[in-house]
């Protein structure tokens, strides 16, 4: 017994000494498994608890343990005594400085020019007072079109020919009437004027819209922006205005508007606009050539608009009294005419020869 607590007790000197002279976390790792390892010098002691007998082997234990309990109390007071020296060293070292310019590893890319054209309409009916709105994409048969004035059977269906959700998988949650991909951005404005229930109302729509086409200038998937005034006292004037402010600040400040009498199920009077063309300038004629843009018209077709129908009114919770008015239109086909592309479909194709340009 006695012989192994004198071995115990040098042992606990010598890891005082050398732990306290350890320079850094490798020196103490190794002399963690040089005392305490399993093939170190105290499993090394504690074989030799074989030949004691029973009454002495408890004591021995407590030694060891002792023992075992201050080399781990060293090892981690150690430790933290290296961490703190080398904490002080860094705050005692040169101040780093953080005004060193970046290193650029990749290429910065840029927005698509459809997000660009976005950005653009939302920031320009912003400064005319109206807010960003939105709703889902996945709506409801009453919200695209019932509320809308587009009855099952009216022929417009026909021109909005859109994708269906089949009844049978929503089981007995299936709505009346059924779940589209929304077609257009116009069942937001029903939802914009249930959520505020009160006038005045000024959103602008934004977001992606399905139809079953695919040709040169559609896509079975594209954006539009669709806005919506309602107040009393609103009238066919404050339309004309507000979007001949618009086309001013999106096409340039000398582009003029022309209105067209047309049918839209949700307004009355409804009317197409047009813009004079930004290419030759609204005289049809480009370098002494016909203007392929416009057809030589002198004209492009932008957007849809007119004053919002009663109906549409009522169906969306506002009070008897008021009116709007509403337009809508293609982001991609505003984003052609700004840019002058002539396939819509290219927006699409993610050809970055084509993207890199904008």
């Amino acid at each position: 017994m006695a012989d192994l607590a004198r071995q115990l007790e040098a042992l606990a000197a010598a890891a005082r000494r050398d732990i306290a002279a350890a320079a850094d976390d490798r020196a103490l790792e190794d002399l963690r498994v040089r005392f305490l390892g399993k093939k170190g010098e105290l499993s090394a002691a504690l074989r030799g608890m074989g030949a004691l007998s029973a009454e002495e082997r408890p004591r021995a234990g407590e030694v060891a343990n002792r023992v075992r309990d201050e080399v781990e109390q060293l090892l981690g007071a150690a430790r933290q005594r290296l961490a703190d020296e080398k904490l002080e060293a860094e705050l005692q070292g040169p101040p780093l400085d953080v005004t060193l310019p970046g290193r650029q590893l990749l290429p910065r890319g840029h927005r698509h020019p459809v997000t660009q054209a976005a950005e653009e309409i939302a920031a320009i009916f912003g400064r005319l007072g109206y807010e960003v709105a939105s709703g889902p994409e996945i709506e409801l048969d009453w919200y695209n079109f019932e509320a809308l004035r587009i009855a099952a059977d009216h022929p417009a269906r026909d021109m909005q020919d859109t994708f269906y959700v089949d009844a049978a998988t929503l089981g007995a949650d299936a709505p009346p009437g059924g779940v589209v991909l929304r077609t257009h951005t116009s069942p937001v404005q029903i939802r914009a004027m249930k959520a505020r229930a009160k006038p005045p109302v000024r959103v602008i729509c934004p977001g992606r819209v399905y139809r079953s086409d695919y040709d040169q200038t559609h896509s079975p998937m594209f954006h539009q922006v669709e806005g919506l005034c309602v107040d009393r006292g609103v009238t066919f004037a404050d339309l004309k205005g507000t979007l001949a402010a618009f086309a001013r600040a999106f096409f340039g400040p000398k582009t003029r508007t022309r209105f067209r009498p047309s049918y839209f199920p949700f307004v009355e009077p409804g009317a197409e606009v047009d813009v004079s063309c930004s290419f030759c300038g609204g005289t049809g004629r480009r370098d002494g050539k016909r203007c392929a843009t416009c057809k030589e018209t002198g004209w492009l077709e932008v957007l849809g608009s007119g004053m919002v129908h009663p109906e549409v009114l009522r169906n969306g919770g506002m009070p008897e009294g008021v009116t709007g008015f509403a337009f809508g239109f293609g982001v991609e086909r505003m984003t052609m005419l700004r840019f002058g592309v002539d396939d819509l479909r290219l927006f699409f194709e993610n050809d970055l020869r084509f993207l890199q340009q904008f």
